[in-house]
């Protein structure tokens, strides 16, 4: 069967499924309709992928790349952050090219925030959550600091389907890219361990900073991703930095998805969380919900998604790009917070040596 008539007898089937038999509705009416869906989803995707790489095109080469302090919010992901000079930047450094892409949006988000926290430097000391196989913690390590990179045990992410997927790092292997640094300086300066997000064990305390990416969505519930981020406060030392990135629905309310594999954030879960953890003592970045008005904020790709096409018709389409994706009736995007830890900074500890 032809990829084009998979699609079709896919799209067919769902539609059909939903009349009845006997139903006034005419089948061969609902019939043309779904032979059209498929068409109609690819069509969307051609054109804001094709979007997305003539604006790719058109930026400017870039001079030389410097940090720079912006003063990070909680933030959305958006066309303005990823043409911005200090996106740029970290893009650069991990050595990947500018692409319109949220998930390429959360690292530089992530790498940014640790930066202005003080933290990018010989001798700091991090944790991250849920690392799979992302560049972080071999780019740290390129300059001189620990971390210390866990994910959820085998058995259980291969139950979820992370391990079939490639985005558990179930063995430090993983977490190495041999283009940001050496392996004798990766050995020295990185760890991993197995641990479960929803019981982060005390024995990992007193990090200069922590991080997670797209991870705190996967713990069960709303309500459990939330208490994440105030327990995750627990390993940081007083002024400790946390940085985390999550997928958001960008509707304020309403009905979401929760108590699933995936659950979708919104403004009033953020906002219930940034007023918890100022009750805590903790200092928390100022709250920004603006999701863009540039061409790419506004593209919404749909399914199906690269990983489900037919190797034919994946290459045909090209490389996804998108900053928003609608799943289920549901339109997110990627979302970062940041908070500081509370507490007497001038009597915590210095950094630590070693992960």
């Amino acid at each position: 069967m032809s990829v084009k008539s998979a699609m079709r007898a896919a799209a067919r089937r769902l539609v059909l499924s939903l009349v009845p038999e006997g139903s006034a509705a005419s089948r061969a009416e609902l019939t043309a309709l779904a032979d059209r869906l498929g068409v109609m989803e690819l069509n969307v995707k051609a054109f804001g992928y094709e979007l997305a790489r003539r604006l790719t095109e058109a930026l400017p080469v870039p001079p030389r790349t410097e940090p720079r302090h912006v003063g990070l919010r909680w933030k959305p992901s958006t066309q303005d952050d990823i043409e911005s000079a200090w996106a740029r930047h970290w893009i650069a450094e991990l050595g990947t090219p500018i692409i319109y892409h949220r998930k390429i949006w959360e690292l530089a988000y992530v790498l940014q925030a640790i930066w202005e926290g003080g933290h990018i430097a010989p001798g700091a000391r991090g944790l991250g959550f849920g690392c799979g196989v992302e560049p972080i913690a071999s780019y740290l390590a390129s300059q001189g600091v620990a971390a210390t990179v866990t994910d959820q045990p085998q058995e259980r992410a291969r139950a979820a389907g992370w391990v079939a997927t490639n985005q558990h790092a179930g063995a430090l292997d993983q977490a190495f890219h041999p283009h940001l640094v050496e392996r004798a300086e990766f050995d020295r300066l990185v760890r991993w361990e197995a641990v479960d997000m929803n019981a982060i064990p005390p024995s990992l305390r007193g990090y200069d900073f922590c991080w997670s990416i797209c991870a705190m969505e996967h713990l069960g519930s709303i309500d459990k991703g939330l208490a994440f981020v105030e327990r995750a406060m627990e390993v940081l030392r007083p002024g400790g930095l946390a940085v985390h990135t999550t997928e958001f629905d960008i509707r304020p309310d309403g009905p979401t998805w929760d108590n699933a594999g995936t659950v979708l954030f919104q403004r009033a879960h953020l906002e219930r969380l940034a007023s918890r953890l100022r009750s805590a003592g903790h200092r928390v970045a100022e709250l920004d919900f603006d999701i863009g008005d540039k061409p790419l904020d506004r593209f919404i790709d749909v399914p199906p998604w690269t990983h489900e096409m037919p190797a034919e018709l994946a290459r045909w389409m090209g490389e996804p790009l998108h900053l928003k994706i609608a799943i289920g009736g549901f339109v997110m995007t990627c979302f970062g917070l940041i908070a500081v830890k509370g507490g007497d900074v001038s009597a915590a500890a210095g950094p630590l040596q070693g992960p």
